[in-house]
This record gives C-alpha cells, sequence and structure tokens, in this order.
C-alpha cells in the first residue's frame, strides 16, 4: 500500500523499465539502484573506492621551463603557438586521471509473470530513505522493502509475501563495454546461505575488492538453500545483507565484509529502526512544503504536466536526500562524483570523476543552507589530500608555493591537468574555488566551526601563496594578472577576428582570487592570529582588475570585450561574484547587477542553460537577482527537459549536480543571506507558490529560521540565534532588526 503522505515520496504504478526509471538508495558509501521488477528484481550496486587504477604520476615535467614562452604567446595573441606549446609542455600523460566503476549486480529471480501481476505500486520514501515494491501475483501479495544502513554500513532487502515463496539470488559483475563480460572478477563462490564476490577494477595498483551477500530466513517455514554459486530462498519473510569493503579502507576484505554482514542478520529486528533514526537525524532537521501540489499523481506522469509546486519541493527535497545519501563521513569518505554515487557503467561519461571547474562545487551548494553541512565533510577529506599531491603541481608546472589543482580530480587526489582539451584542461584555479568552500563552512557556523577552520586554514593558505606567486603584471603594469587563464570550456573572437581559448585573467579566475583573498583575511581574524602573506595579499588584492561591463551591457567574460564563440555556451563562468559569490547584488551593486541580467538574457537567447546543472545554475544567478519569474521559468525547464523519470538530472547523460544547484536554487529563492548581517525572507518567491512552509534553514553567521506564508502573506518568521550576532532581517512589508541568542518571533 502507498504511505498516506506522498509528498515527500516518488511512487510509480510499473517496475523500472532501465537505468533511468529505477530509484536511489545510498549510506554514503554504498549504494544501489532498485528496480522493482516482479519478474526479476535487480539492485545495480555501487561501492565509492571502486576504481580503475591506481595514484599515477603525470605532472609535466618540461612545463616551467616553458611558461614564459606560453605566457608570452598568450600576451602576443599567438592562439596556434600558445596551444601548440600547451598541448607539448603543460598537458600531463597518461593524459587521463582515474574513472570510477560499479561493484556489480545483486539479482532476485522471482518468477512473477509482469502479464498477471496486479495491483502494483513502488516508491521511495524520502522521509524514511526506503525503497518499497508492492504488488499482487496469483492472488498472493509481495512485499519488498531496501534501504542503506549508515549505523551498520550495508544495504538491506526485506521480502514479505502472504504465501512461502521461493526466488534465487545471484551476484555478478558484468560489464557494459561490447562482447566483454565477467570483467574484473576474480571470483565468485557461494556457501551456507552466503555468495562471495572478490575482484580488482584493473589497471595498476586498483584497489581489490570483496562484495558479500547474506540470507536469512526470518519467518521460520521456509529455507535457504546454496546451489553453485546461487543462493535458492523459499520463505514467507527473509532477509537479504549486501556488505562490501575495498583494499582502499581495509585489508582484510573478507573477514570485514562478512563481520558486517552476519552483525546485521543477528540485530535484524532494530536493523530499520536505526536507520530511520540515523538518517533523520539529518534529513529531519529541515522542511519545505509548497502548495498547491499533486502528489497523487505518479512522479513520471506529474513530469509531463506543468509542474506544480509540490513537485518543486519534491525536487528539493529530493536534493537533499540525495546528499545524505552519497555523502557522508566516514574512515576516508569520498565526496560525491559527477553521478554522485550510483555510476552503472565501466567506461561512464567524463570518467565519473570529480568535475572541480564547476560540477563537485555544485553537488555542496545546498550543504549549509540545508541544514546538512555534516555532509560535505568528505569534500573537505579529498580538499587536504589535493593539498598535498598539488605541491608538487604547483612547483613542477609553475614554480610556485603553495598548491593549486586543475580542472579535474579522482580518488587519489590528481592534481595534474586532465584531458587534452584546450578550451577546459589548463586552468589552475580549481583549487582556489575549492577553497571558497571553507569559510562558506565558517560563515553559517560561526564560532561553532572555529575547529574546523583550523584545521582546514593551512589547505586555504596553500592556495593564496600559490596565487601571489602565479599572478604577473599585465602589459600595462597597473594590474595583476593570472596567465594562463580561460574561462571554463568556452571560447571567444579575438579583436583580430580570430578564435582562442588561452588568455590572461579571465573574469572567474580575478572574481574566485578576490573572494579567496577575503576568506583569508577574515580566516585571520577569526582565528585571531598574524601571518606573513597577509601584507603581501592586501598588496596585491588591490592590483587585481576591476570587472569590466562590454558593449552590450553584459559582463565581459574575459579581460578584453572579446565576443563568445557560443553565445549560449552552459558555462555562466563570468557571473561567478553574482553566485556563487556574493559581490554583486541588485542593491548594493546595481549596474553589474544590471550586467548580469543582460548577460542571462543573452545566454538564453542563445540556447544558455540546456544541459541540467546549467539549468540549476541560472535558478540560483536569477534567485540573486531577485527575478523569480526568472528563476521559476528554469526550474520549469529543468524538470520539463532534463530531468529522468527518477528525478534524477541529466546533461545528458545522468548527471546528479543539476539535482544539488536546484535544489539550492529552489531555497535561495526563499531565502537569502549573502549580504553582510542582513537576512532576505521570499527574496524571490513566484506568485505560484501560493502558501507554502519552510523551517530548519540556516543563515550565514549562525541563525536558523521556520517561516511559512499563506496566499502570498507571511503567517510565521520565527528566527534563531545561536551566537546573538546583530542582523537585519528584510521581509517583504518591513526590516526588523534582531539581537541577542535565542528566538526572534518577527511574525
Amino acid at each position: 500500500m502507498a504511505p498516506s503522505n506522498l509528498e515527500e515520496t516518488l511512487h510509480y504504478t510499473s517496475p523500472a523499465k532501465d537505468w533511468s526509471e529505477s530509484l536511489p538508495i545510498g549510506n554514503g558509501r554504498l549504494g544501489a539502484m532498485v528496480y522493482g521488477g516482479t519478474s526479476r528484481e535487480t539492485l545495480q550496486l555501487n561501492e565509492n573506492s571502486i576504481w580503475y587504477g591506481g595514484p599515477q604520476d603525470r605532472t609535466p615535467k618540461d612545463a616551467f621551463s616553458n611558461l614564459d614562452h606560453l605566457r608570452h604567446f598568450i600576451r602576443i595573441g599567438d592562439h596556434a603557438e600558445a596551444e601548440k606549446l600547451a598541448e607539448q609542455a603543460f598537458f600531463a600523460t597518461p593524459h587521463s586521471q582515474r574513472h570510477y566503476e560499479p561493484l556489480g549486480t545483486l539479482t532476485l529471480d522471482l518468477g512473477h509473470d509482469p502479464a498477471k501481476v496486479s495491483n502494483y505500486w513502488r516508491g521511495l520514501e524520502l522521509s524514511t530513505a526506503n525503497v518499497t515494491t508492492e504488488y499482487e501475483h496469483l492472488g498472493v501479495r509481495y512485499k519488498r522493502t531496501v534501504f542503506a544502513s549508515y549505523p551498520d554500513d550495508v544495504l538491506v532487502v526485506q521480502l514479505e509475501s502472504s504465501e512461502k515463496a521461493e526466488f534465487t539470488i545471484r551476484l555478478s559483475r558484468y560489464s557494459d563495454r561490447e562482447f566483454a563480460t565477467d570483467e574484473f572478477v576474480d571470483s565468485i563462490e557461494a556457501q551456507d546461505g552466503t555468495i562471495v564476490m572478490h575482484g580488482t577494477p584493473g589497471g595498476r595498483n586498483s584497489n581489490n575488492f570483496c562484495c558479500v551477500v547474506s540470507v536469512q530466513d526470518l519467518a521460520g517455514d521456509g529455507n535457504v538453500e546454496t546451489v553453485g554459486n546461487c543462493v535458492i530462498v523459499n520463505s514467507s519473510k527473509a532477509l537479504i545483507i549486501v556488505s562490501a569493503q575495498t583494499t582502499f579502507r581495509h585489508a582484510d576484505l573478507e573477514a570485514k565484509t562478512l563481520i558486517q554482514a552476519r552483525k546485521a542478520l543477528c540485530s535484524h529486528a532494530d536493523l530499520f529502526k536505526r536507520h530511520v533514526q540515523d538518517y533523520n537525524s539529518l534529513y529531519g532537521r529541515f522542511k519545505l512544503r509548497l502548495f498547491p501540489g499533486a502528489a497523487h499523481i505518479p512522479t513520471n506522469e506529474r513530469l509531463l504536466i506543468t509542474p506544480d509546486p509540490g513537485l518543486v519541493a519534491l525536487y528539493a527535497n529530493y536534493g537533499r536526500y540525495l546528499l545524505i545519501s552519497c555523502s557522508r563521513p566516514g574512515d576516508k569518505a569520498l565526496p560525491a562524483t559527477l553521478q554522485g554515487l550510483w555510476n552503472p557503467s565501466f567506461q561512464p561519461a567524463w570518467g565519473c570523476k570529480y568535475t572541480i571547474n564547476i560540477n563537485t562545487q555544485m553537488n555542496y551548494w545546498p550543504a549549509n543552507v540545508c541544514n546538512l553541512e555534516e555532509c560535505e565533510d568528505p569534500l573537505f577529506d579529498l580538499l587536504e589530500r589535493m593539498a598535498h599531491r598539488g605541491e608538487k603541481t604547483a612547483r613542477v608546472m609553475y614554480g610556485c608555493r603553495g598548491w593549486t589543482s586543475h580542472s579535474c580530480t579522482d580518488i587519489w587526489a590528481d592534481t595534474d591537468p586532465q584531458d587534452r582539451w584546450m578550451p577546459g584542461t589548463l586552468w589552475p584555479m580549481s583549487g582556489a574555488w575549492l577553497c571558497t568552500h571553507i569559510w562558506q563552512r565558517q560563515l553559517f557556523g560561526g564560532n561553532h566551526n572555529l575547529r574546523f577552520l583550523q584545521r582546514m586554514f593551512p589547505v586555504l593558505r596553500g592556495s593564496v601563496q600559490f596565487i601571489l606567486d602565479f599572478l604577473i603584471k599585465d602589459s600595462t603594469g597597473e594590474y595583476l594578472i593570472t596567465s594562463p587563464s580561460l574561462s571554463p570550456e568556452n571560447s571567444y573572437i579575438d579583436l583580430k577576428g580570430q578564435k582562442g581559448v588561452l588568455c590572461e585573467g579571465s573574469a572567474i579566475d580575478i572574481q574566485i582570487i578576490k573572494s579567496l583573498f577575503e576568506a583569508f583575511l577574515l580566516s585571520v581574524d577569526s582565528l585571531q592570529i598574524k601571518d606573513e602573506l597577509t601584507e603581501a595579499l592586501r598588496s596585491a588584492r588591490s592590483k587585481l582588475p576591476p570587472s569590466k561591463i562590454g558593449e552590450f551591457g553584459q559582463l565581459q567574460e574575459w579581460l578584453q570585450d572579446f565576443k563568445e564563440h557560443e553565445p549560449g555556451h552552459r558555462h555562466t563562468s563570468h557571473l561567478w561574484s553574482l553566485y556563487p559569490g556574493d559581490s554583486i547584488h541588485p542593491l548594493e551593486t546595481p549596474d553589474f547587477a544590471s550586467a548580469a541580467e543582460v548577460t542571462l538574457r543573452r545566454r538564453a537567447e542563445n540556447g544558455g542553460g540546456h544541459t541540467g546543472w546549467s539549468r540549476a545554475w541560472l535558478i540560483c544567478l536569477h534567485a540573486r537577482l531577485h527575478d523569480a519569474d526568472g528563476s521559476l521559468g528554469h526550474i520549469f525547464r529543468l524538470l520539463e527537459d532534463s530531468t529522468l523519470p527518477n528525478l534524477l538530472d541529466v546533461h545528458p547523460p545522468f548527471q546528479i549536480d543539476g539535482n544539488f544547484g536546484g535544489c539550492a536554487g529552489i531555497v535561495e529563492m526563499l531565502i537569502q543571506s549573502h549580504q553582510i548581517d542582513t537576512i532576505q525572507v521570499l527574496p524571490a518567491c513566484p506568485k505560484e507558490w501560493r502558501s507554502g512552509e519552510l523551517s530548519g534553514v540556516k543563515a550565514r553567521t549562525g541563525f536558523e529560521l521556520d517561516i511559512a506564508w499563506d496566499e502570498g502573506v507571511l503567517t510565521k518568521v520565527l528566527v534563531h540565534s545561536r551566537l546573538g550576532r546583530m542582523t537585519k532581517v528584510v521581509l517583504p512589508d518591513k526590516t526588523v532588526i534582531i539581537n541577542g541568542i535565542g528566538d526572534h518571533c518577527l511574525v
């Protein structure tokens, strides 16, 4: 039976036909896509440390000796020579970092003829983080519940039926590569109701893995039999536990996985209770409801009509669910990849790595504001390892102190250039961008996060060191700029009509550096320390070029007013200062805000936002401009054009960043706190969202808010101050100053 409250449930009336209709579960490390089949149930499995190959030494050894030559070619506008030298001396060998791979597939052969199935229902309940499948077959009622437990660190499948039923369990690892089967599986053995699979993803020094599937008859009326490498169950109530580990975290794999599985079996009565309690300690902090809704309509059908406000709220809450499911703290925790935790392919798009010229950063945009700061911990764990690896990259490639990274990284924190693609490969600013997340975490938590800031300060400082050494004078000697530079993945037409990619001082570079420098100075002040970099940083900051407005009234993407080779490009990198940065504001910087509006209009007129994550970014950008209609229009396009039946974002193919960016944008329409000591309530709430509730939403400098509105009128604004800082709360009809620790009821 469907749950009584469908507001926070993805639900369907038929099984998934393919991966795009299956439903994700995860505990941050171990996950599955659940198909809900009747003839066969399929769980496509992932464990987030299963990557092809081990660490590599790819740093281009001849880069620094050619750096001055490259900068010269860029300055004189000799694009051909600059690109030739960049490819020869600055691109890494091998050109690719490591890629993420699937764990395998768990199948339950049930033998229920779909033509004889009735009363079918399946759904993902966000409030309890479980996938349920129910149906009748030849008069027998069947129910399966699947969830991923963080406290027990296993996947759980519970099966119930009104009569004893027989099914066969198989564990496999088939490659999706043409003509390839059972790739990188060393052994699959079954004994005493347990299947054990060992394997190696391939590539030199890969992490070995072990996956265990253990089965138990809970009804006492059946039996569990092992035949070959399968387990055959005949029972009215059974429990399946899936455990998996790799040598990335543990040496004795089989012992570890068997212990986890057996422990879960022994405590099966409380498995679901422990799971829900743990999950709701995160998910339950925050609540978003928008009205009117149409929750009774199956989710796939709901996507085919004009999105109702309730569907928008479901999408935002789904983003929170996904973040909890694919990014949790732990031993050697890993952040969300391009596909979060869920990758079905041995040859995933873009290697399913960490793309750090926008995508990984976007994955964590909702973390703080949605009260899920712990879920960003794995990103900071990776960032610390990147800072260590990036010292060599900075020194060998650029002759700089500190550390740097380029457009991508992987499980091994590789910081060298990825690919041999001129518009994206040679961009050493990703580390600086990631370091701005350190200060954002501190801003939301205030003094409660000082220990975190102390821990991450060396990483932040190392990025500042690199930037100070990397900056050079421009041709006039007036400004300090970056070179080589580019605007991620875009190209320009220079003043001579020639196409170029590499440049000096792209807008995003300078915007990130200004934000990084500000974060460093504020961190030094918060930690009450003196740092020898401060004076040099202040001097360099005063020499950074200002943002510029071009001939069309747009914000310039490059230092010179070049035309875009692709005016509708998916990246809006030159609007970084509007979002996720905070230095452009409609009231404080109206000229630049107007230029941002022109930029967005020109992008839209030329087909911008054609990928899911790009559309999500546009939602955030319009929200910062207080453009409710603009944001809502892009939400509609995101849901209509870039969302799969299971509500996952599609680039295409599937990328999870759009889910997280869309979630962040929806919340940004309802609450903003990026201005100093200012919280704005409903700054970009469209009239279509006539009524709604938002609780547990966080604002910078230690605030948490509960708000509600009915027919466009605020009925509740409760501000909880943890730190007692004086701040201005801007409501649609008035402004209130609050001061002091505790609750402040404003409406």
